[in-house]
């Protein structure tokens, strides 16, 4: 969708979208799929949506019709630009001495954190306040901001900190254990209010918390699916803030995230050989086809075909995938694995794919197109997780026709029907679930997946079943449009000035 269509002359509910990651601006994993795709679904709802993010290198070389609006104290410079594939407009904080580095948007070339992360993002956030309560040069200045994951938490409290009227805000929490946490002299040292350094505020445990200022400050909060809204007001999942967010759960809302249906589409999708759907499966084999001979897997194994594209850690259960490896050969399967994490997994896992050519293939790493393919090409896709948020990777893999092995944990137990075990008998499953977070458990659901496997009939009709569900952002981008009216009390109410920090930071 182009959501560049609509008479900017026509007053509409404005929102400032936050975020550190928006593909195809900065992507390194799920976050920047769904900051992506739920800013289009509001437009489409008649939202006047804009994002912000970092001015990555990433994000000055694929944004399209830049242009400087305003520099900011402390030395940023605010730039205007559209997304060369849907048109939404975005702002890029351009701060070189920050965001313009190599590596990724958290760490450098070789996977260590970047030690001034709380100043960048701190830095990120002033500026998306500064915005938000004084508007950009044109006159646009949002009614509600909207505020994702920990690189935002403290933009609520920025905004809630000042004197005055300020608009509302939203934080949503994509994965409760990445909580941007740091030694609160560090915090001290930007000179950040006091108030966020008190247990009241932001501390947490001795330190200081982005994710608690974004739980602490946002008026309302919102996470990724209904289970894992459950989840995280208990101590097992709630990773230390479940008391905090008991507190506030009233003004939680777990919604289900979605996935573009554009982007990921079997059948218009050009990073595959050839085209298919759910009547049409030939072009499933053609991928697979072509798959066995880019990764070297032998083009004769008649057993299933089993991918993850996935990040290697224990969150995603890479440690016993690992150890599942041996019986999954004993199957008769063979295995393509993409991703990257752990550096001992990411070893563990080549070293696996050396002692066993034809059979594994593994590529450290991410690939769009490659995530596409694999997902086209494959019978089975290994998805488990100890705790999930949402789990787009197992949409995608559905939307493919890749059967999910995976746990039923967090969002994934609210997208995944388990095919031999179906609720009431009225729905077709759509996968494999187990419980038990261990090889045994794995290894028992895979067992169960090769046995359902050796049935066609049985198979294409589960592969059908999966493909037929509908996991577009609509229906989330309407209960956000809720949220979003309840939230609005006054879409004209003047904003005081809110460049502190920015004054501060230079």
């Amino acid at each position: 969708m182009d959501v560049t269509s609509y008479d900017p002359s026509v007053r509409r509910l404005r929102v400032l979208f936050a975020t550190a990651e928006l593909f195809p601006l900065a992507k390194t994993g799920g976050l920047g799929d769904a900051c992506a795709a739920l800013p289009v679904a509001l437009a489409a709802s008649g939202v006047d949506v804009r994002a912000i993010l970092p001015g990555y290198v990433s994000a000055l070389d694929t944004a399209q019709r830049k242009h400087t609006i305003s520099r900011l104290p402390g030395g940023g410079t605010l730039l205007a630009a559209r997304t060369p594939d849907s048109g939404l407009p975005v702002y890029l904080l351009d701060w070189p001495e920050l965001f313009r580095r190599p590596g990724s948007p958290y760490q450098d070339q070789d996977k260590r954190e970047w030690p001034d992360n709380l100043r960048r993002f701190a830095a990120f956030s002033a500026a998306a306040a500064a915005l938000a309560g004084e508007g950009d040069p044109a006159g646009w200045r949002p009614d509600l901001v909207h505020a994702n994951d920990w690189h935002t938490g403290l933009l609520p409290a920025f905004l809630a900190l000042r004197h005055g009227a300020q608009p509302p805000s939203l934080f949503t929490i994509h994965n409760l254990a990445y909580q941007g946490n740091f030694p609160l002299d560090t915090a001290r040292a930007l000179a950040l209010p006091e108030a966020l350094l008190t247990p009241d505020g932001a501390e947490f445990y001795g330190q200081f918390s982005c994710l608690k200022a974004g739980l602490r400050y946002a008026d309302r909060l919102t996470t990724v699916s209904p289970t894992y809204a459950r989840e995280i007001l208990t101590p097992e999942f709630g990773a230390g803030l479940d008391g905090l967010l008991r507190a506030r759960a009233a003004d939680l809302t777990g919604i289900l995230n979605g996935i573009d249906t554009d982007l990921w589409n079997p059948a218009a999708d050009p990073a595959l050989p050839v085209p298919f759907d759910a009547d049409h499966l030939a072009g499933k084999q053609a991928a697979k086809a072509a798959l066995r001979q880019e990764l070297d897997l032998d083009p004769a194994a008649d057993g299933p075909l089993v991918i993850g594209v996935n990040r290697l850690t224990e969150q995603k259960m890479a440690d016993v995938v690992l150890a599942a490896l041996p019986d999954l050969l004993a199957m008769g399967a063979q295995v393509a694995l993409h991703g990257e994490g752990d550096p001992g997994l990411e070893a563990a896992f080549r070293d696996a794919a050396s002692r066993h050519p034809g059979r594994i293939a593994v590529r450290i790493g991410y690939q769009e197109t490659l995530a596409h393919r694999l997902n086209a090409a494959a019978d089975l896709a290994l998805t488990p997780s100890r705790f999930e948020p949402c789990g787009l990777t197992t949409m995608y893999a559905m939307r493919y026709g890749a059967l999910p092995v995976t746990r039923r944990v967090g969002g994934l137990a609210d997208t995944v029907t388990d095919i031999d075990n179906p609720p009431n008998g009225r729905r077709e499953g759509t996968g494999f679930i187990f419980d038990d977070p261990t090889a045994a458990g794995l290894v028992g659901c895979l067992r169960r997946a090769g046995r359902r496997f050796r049935d066609p009939v049985a198979w294409r009709r589960a592969q059908r079943a999966a493909m037929g569900r509908d996991f577009g952002w609509e229906m989330s981008a309407r209960r956000y449009r809720a949220l979003y009216d309840d939230l609005v009390v006054s879409a004209d109410a003047p904003q005081p000035p809110a460049s502190a920090f920015l004054e501060a930071a230079e």
